[in-house]
């Protein structure tokens, strides 16, 4: 990824410098913007009615030639100590949007600040597309004769 890419998705140097003991002058943690990014899609893919996520034309060609992305979706925006995230996904037919991208963003929230340190200032986001069963689609499609 070219560094002008790098930099437009996560919104800068693309980490959080950490000053974890100010009395050790020279010490620091830096926490890359995609470890961020990875703790969001774990979560996500452990709320009930988040299907997945949608990283657009080029995570889906990635994915076809066998790589999965566990950023694809997401992006991320570090401001000192401070993180923005922007997630695209895909909901489960039947269920409730608002409900499961409450849990989302509340157990995103919880684990971000909770691992990194980190205080989570925002969470967008953009529901992508929603996922019919293939049973259900069958099931409201006529027959062709």
């Amino acid at each position: 990824m070219a560094e002008e890419e790098k930099k437009a998705k996560t919104g800068g140097s693309g980490e959080a410098v950490l000053k974890p003991d100010p009395s050790k002058e020279g010490d620091s943690i830096r926490i890359s913007s995609d470890v961020i990014a990875v703790i969001a899609s774990i979560i996500s893919s452990d709320i009930p009615g988040i299907v997945g996520m949608s990283g657009g034309v080029v995570g889906g060609i990635a994915e076809r030639l066998g790589r999965r992305d566990m950023t694809k979706g997401i992006k991320v925006e570090v401001n000192e100590d401070k993180v923005s995230i922007d997630l695209n996904v895909i909901v489960e037919y039947g269920k409730s949007i608002v409900e499961s991208t409450d849990k989302l963003k509340k157990e995103i929230r919880n684990n971000v600040e909770k691992t990194t340190g980190l205080k989570v200032e925002a969470i967008n986001i953009n529901v992508q597309g929603i996922n019919v069963p293939e049973e259900e689609s069958e099931e409201q499609e006529p027959e062709k004769k």
